[in-house]
């Protein structure tokens, strides 16, 4: 069974960083993409970035040049270190584990973890 558990969301001034994690367990991360996804209030999920199993990063316009998708294999970890906090960027933040980072359906979700950036 393929598990995710995200964390690492908190309160943060506008400016400043955080770092999401997601333990994935039940599968190796040499075989599966994750995405990170995040859903603001009244508005739909949206993706953010990916990490594909071969280790290739994808990003979306909106933390491109901020965010930086990372993974640790021997942790089965896959981490989103998020700078220059907006708070635009409020949301609850999801990573979901699918074979490939584009066309291709979504396997598992986490749980998700709240970012909040406000002063």
């Amino acid at each position: 069974q393929l598990q995710l558990v995200e964390s690492g969301g908190d309160l943060v001034q506008p400016g400043g960083s955080l770092r999401l994690s997601c333990v994935v367990s039940g599968f190796s991360l040499d075989y599966y993409a994750i995405g990170w996804f995040r859903q603001a209030p009244g508005k739909d999920r949206e993706g953010v970035s990916c990490i594909s199993s071969g280790g290739s990063t994808f990003y979306e316009d909106s933390g491109l040049g901020r965010f930086t998708v990372s993974r640790d294999n021997a942790k089965n970890t896959v981490y989103l270190q998020m700078n220059s906090l907006k708070p635009e960027d409020t949301a609850v933040y999801y990573c979901a584990a699918a074979r490939r980072c584009s066309n291709a359906p979504i396997d598992s979700w986490g749980q998700g973890t709240q970012v909040t950036v406000s002063s």
